[in-house]
């Protein structure tokens, strides 16, 4: 079974998202700013991280750039979940370490798609 953390801070898009995935046979280790997202990347060592950008404590691109830089995460694919879909913040996503990018809300067969493309 793959594990994903997802870092998150909104209880509805969390508890919407970690059920949908649960039931298509993903481990979720859940973590709701960029800090715990850190620690919890670090201590969990997930196959797969989904992260949103907007975070408090430490926001997603921080933590992002950060994980990309720690030898026990750097190869551990991030995917970037924003409601931000303006022009650059692809690129912002991918300068900050991102390997993908999705937009909110969330497209579970789109995103699905990505996840598979990470973990096959």
């Amino acid at each position: 079974m793959h594990k994903i953390l997802l870092v998150e801070d909104n209880e509805m898009n969390r508890d919407m998202l970690s059920r949908r995935l649960k039931r298509k046979g993903y481990e979720i280790i859940i973590a709701v700013d960029g800090g715990e997202g850190i620690e919890k990347a670090i201590s969990e060592k997930p196959d797969l991280i989904l992260m949103d950008m907007s975070l408090p404590v430490i926001d997603g691109w921080s933590a992002t750039e950060q994980l990309k830089q720690k030898e026990e995460t750097k190869s551990t694919p991030i995917i970037a979940l924003t409601a931000h879909a303006m022009a650059g913040d692809y690129e912002k996503a991918m300068k900050a370490g991102c390997d993908d990018y999705d937009t909110k809300p969330i497209e579970l067969p789109r995103l699905l798609k990505k996840i598979q493309t990470f973990l096959n």
